[in-house]
């Protein structure tokens, strides 16, 4: 019998939300050690992805709107590129 070691698992998730056809998910890379938060809004097709900083990460997902605002994002923006991207130019 295989069973499957989380362990292994290139991503794990951290905590999850959804309300109101809106997602935001708190990702661990463990390969990388990095934190992330993904936003996508089936409303309006946006989607988007915050890097978080382990001591922000709760603020992150908590509060991704004002965040990718801080960061510069627009809601144009959001609906071609993950954050990271576009803030990365």
């Amino acid at each position: 019998m295989d069973s499957t070691n989380p362990s292994q698992e290139p991503y794990r998730e951290l905590a999850h939300r959804m309300n109101d056809g809106v997602e935001v998910v708190l990702f661990w890379h463990q390969a990388t050690d990095e934190l992330t938060v993904t936003v996508s809004d089936e409303r309006n097709g946006a989607y988007f992805e915050l890097a978080a900083a382990p001591h922000q990460a709760l603020d992150v997902f908590d509060h991704p709107y004002a965040h990718a605002a801080f960061q510069g994002l627009t809601c144009q923006e959001a609906s071609l590129a993950p954050c990271a991207d576009a803030v990365a130019t």
